[in-house]
C-alpha cells in the first residue's frame, strides 16, 4: 500500500469513528474532545494502528489552522449585545485571571516537579488559559442555556486570553533560553499582542462585513472567502506583533453582527469545517502523545491539573472578578468550574519542543494529562454543576426550523416552523390570533398534507405551521406558541406572577406589605434590581427582597421591563 493511499484510508476510518463518537458522548456523557483524543492515542505508536507521528512543527502548524478557524467561527456566533454584560468582566480574567493562574500553578509544579522557579513558571504559563475550542464546543454540545452574564463572560474570556498565555509563555522561554530583552521590551510585546490585535481585527472585520454585503458570489463562496480573508487577517496581526487569534475571533465577532442575509449562508459552512477543525486537531494532539511517556509524570501532574481547578482557578476568577465587578457567589462559582482547557495548552507546550528547551517533554505531557483532565472533570460535570450553582435559565419555545428568504439585502424576512403543542391554541381560529403586525401564517400542515390557512382557519394539535416574519417577531412568536410543560418549567423558574419593571417600588411595597427605605420609595422595582446585581441586569437574575425572589424574565438593553415574583 502507497503512503497516500494509507493516508486516505486512515484519515477517513479517524474522522468517521470521531464523527460516530458524538452517539457515544450522548449516551454516556462523555465530552466530545475527550473521544476525540482517545482515538488519536488508539491511532498512536503504542496504540491499535501503531501511527508513529512525532513532526511537532506540523502540530504546530495544524493547530494554529484548526484553532484560527475555531475562534472565526466562534466570533461569528458571538453576539455584540452580550459584551454589555460579559466584556469587561472576561478582560479581567484574560488578564489579572491567567497571571493569577499561572502564577499560582506554576509554583506548585515548581514543589511538585523539583523546578526551577522559571521551570516552574513556564508550566503555569502555558496550562494557564481557558481554550476557546473546548469552551464553546461545551457550552454548546451540553445543551445548556446559561445566564447572559456568565455565558458572555466565558465565551468573551476563551476567544480573548491566549495573548496573555502566549506573552508569559514566549517570555518564559527567553528566560530560559537567555534571550530576554528586557522589562520594556516585554511589556511592549504584550501591548502588541493585545493593541495589533483589537485594532486590526476590529477594522478588518469592518471592512470584510461591508464587503460580504457588497460582492456578489455563488452561495458557497461567502464562507471560503471570509475564510481566506480571515487566515489573511490572522497572518497580517501575527506578522507585525499581534495576536492573530485575537485579530480573526473579533473579525469573526464583525461579520457576525453585520445585518443581512450573509449569515445564512456562512454559519453551516463554518459550523462544519469548524467541527472538522476540532476533531483534526484533538486527533492530531492525541496521536502525538506517547502514553509511556505520560505515565511518567502522571502522578505530578494529576495533582497539578487538581491544584489547577480546585485552587489556581478559583482564586483567580475571585481576584479578577470579586473587586470589581457584582458577581454572585453561585456565578463566581460557576465561571471557576468551567475554567475548561484545550488544545491551546497543549499547542503552546509545543514552544518549548520547538525551541530545544531542557526538559520539553515534561511540558508537553503535563499540559496533556492537565486538559485531559479538565475535559473530563469540569466538561463531565458541567450541566450538573450550572443547574447546582443555579445559573441556567429555562428555554423556551424555539422554531423547529427559520432560514433565511435571501430577498432582502438588509432586515430580511425570515420562515419560522412550529409544531402547535399549546392546548390553549387547539381549535383557535388563525383571525383571533395576537401576532405581530406584518407576520403572516404562510402554511399549515395536518396528518402529512399542506393546507392553505385562512383567516377562518381552525389550529389543531400538532399541527405544524410556517410563519413568515422578521427576527425581531421571534419572541413574541415563541410565547405564542409555548407548550404547556415549557411554560409550566417557565414559571417554576421565574414564579406564578409577572410585574412590570416600571412599577414603583413603593406601590410594591404596599401591596405586599413590605418595607423600604426613604431613599428606595422614588426607584421603580427595574432600577432597584438593576442596581442590586450592578447595572448590567440579564435574564435570570434572582434578587431576594424580604423573603421573595424577584426574577428577571425580560430585559432591554440594562432596563428590567418584566419580573418574576418567586415565594420559594
Amino acid at each position: 500500500m502507497s503512503t497516500i493511499e494509507f493516508i486516505f484510508l486512515v484519515t477517513g476510518l479517524l474522522l468517521a469513528l470521531s464523527i460516530l463518537a458524538s452517539r457515544i458522548s450522548s449516551i454516556f456523557g462523555l465530552p466530545l474532545l475527550v473521544l476525540f483524543l482517545g482515538l488519536g492515542m488508539l491511532a498512536g505508536e503504542q496504540g491499535v494502528l501503531g501511527i508513529k507521528f512525532d513532526d511537532y512543527t506540523l502540530a504546530f502548524m495544524i493547530g494554529h489552522l484548526a484553532l484560527a478557524l475555531i475562534l472565526l467561527d466562534g466570533g461569528l456566533r458571538t453576539r455584540i449585545s452580550t459584551f454589555r454584560a460579559g466584556f469587561k468582566p472576561a478582560l479581567s480574567l484574560a488578564t489579572i485571571g491567567v497571571v493569577v493562574t499561572s502564577g499560582i500553578t506554576g509554583l506548585m509544579a515548581v514543589w511538585l516537579f523539583d523546578l526551577s522557579l522559571v521551570e516552574g513558571l513556564l508550566v503555569g504559563a502555558i496550562v494557564g488559559s481557558t481554550d476557546a475550542a473546548a469552551v464553546f464546543a461545551m457550552l454548546s454540545g451540553k445543551g445548556v442555556n446559561l445566564n447572559e452574564r456568565v455565558g458572555a463572560t466565558l465565551e468573551i474570556e476563551s476567544g480573548t486570553n491566549d495573548p496573555m498565555a502566549i506573552f508569559l509563555t514566549i517570555m518564559l522561554i527567553e528566560l530560559l533560553m537567555g534571550g530576554i530583552g528586557g522589562p520594556l521590551e516585554s511589556l511592549l510585546f504584550l501591548f502588541q499582542q493585545f493593541g495589533f490585535g483589537l485594532l486590526i481585527g476590529v477594522g478588518a472585520g469592518w471592512l470584510i462585513a461591508r464587503l460580504m454585503v457588497w460582492v456578489d458570489l455563488a452561495p458557497g463562496l461567502h464562507a471560503l472567502l471570509l475564510i481566506a480573508l480571515g487566515f489573511f487577517v490572522f497572518g497580517l496581526t501575527s506578522v507585525v506583533g499581534g495576536s492573530g487569534f485575537l485579530a480573526i475571533y473579533l473579525t469573526g465577532l464583525m461579520v457576525g453582527n453585520k445585518p443581512g442575509k450573509l449569515l445564512k449562508m456562512i454559519l453551516p459552512v463554518n459550523d462544519g469545517l469548524a467541527w472538522l477543525s476540532q476533531i483534526g486537531l484533538f486527533l492530531v494532539l492525541g496521536l502525538l502523545v506517547t502514553p509511556s511517556d505520560l505515565l511518567e509524570f502522571i502522578v505530578p501532574a494529576i495533582l497539578i491539573g487538581l491544584g489547577l481547578i480546585f485552587i489556581a482557578r478559583p482564586i483567580a476568577v475571585l481576584i479578577s472578578l470579586k473587586p470589581f465587578f457584582k458577581f454572585r457567589w453561585h456565578e463566581i462559582g460557576f465561571i471557576s468550574w468551567v475554567g475548561l482547557r484545550g488544545a491551546v495548552p497543549i499547542v503552546l507546550a509545543i514552544f518549548p519542543v520547538i525551541g530545544g528547551v531542557e526538559n520539553a517533554g515534561l511540558y508537553f505531557n503535563v499540559a496533556f494529562a492537565v486538559v485531559l483532565m479538565s475535559l473530563l472533570i469540569q466538561g463531565g460535570s458541567l450541566p450538573f454543576m450550572a443547574r447546582w450553582l443555579k445559573v441556567e435559565v429555562p428555554k423556551g419555545v424555539e422554531p423547529s426550523h427559520r432560514d433565511m428568504l435571501g430577498i432582502l439585502p438588509e432586515n430580511d424576512y425570515e420562515i419560522f416552523i412550529y409544531k402547535i403543542d399549546n392546548k390553549q391554541l387547539d381549535g383557535a381560529v388563525i383571525r383571533m390570533l395576537t401576532l405581530p403586525s406584518g407576520v403572516l401564517i404562510s402554511a399549515l400542515f395536518r396528518d402529512g398534507l399542506m393546507l392553505l390557512p385562512k383567516g377562518s382557519t381552525e389550529l389543531k394539535m400538532h399541527d405544524v405551521v410556517c410563519v413568515f416574519g422578521r427576527s425581531e417577531d421571534v419572541d413574541q412568536l415563541n410565547k405564542l406558541f409555548s407548550g404547556e410543560a415549557k411554560l409550566k418549567k417557565k414559571q417554576e423558574f421565574f414564579g406564578p406572577f409577572v410585574i412590570d419593571g416600571n412599577s414603583l417600588l413603593s406601590d410594591i411595597a404596599k401591596a405586599y406589605g413590605l418595607s423600604i427605605t426613604p431613599t428606595e420609595s422614588s426607584l421603580t422595582l427595574g432600577e432597584f434590581i438593576a442596581a442590586r446585581v450592578g447595572g448590567h441586569p440579564v435574564v435570570g437574575d434572582d434578587v431576594s427582597w424580604h423573603g421573595i425572589h424577584w426574577v428577571v424574565s425580560e430585559v432591554e438593553g440594562d432596563k428590567v421591563l418584566k419580573v418574576g415574583v418567586r415565594f420559594f
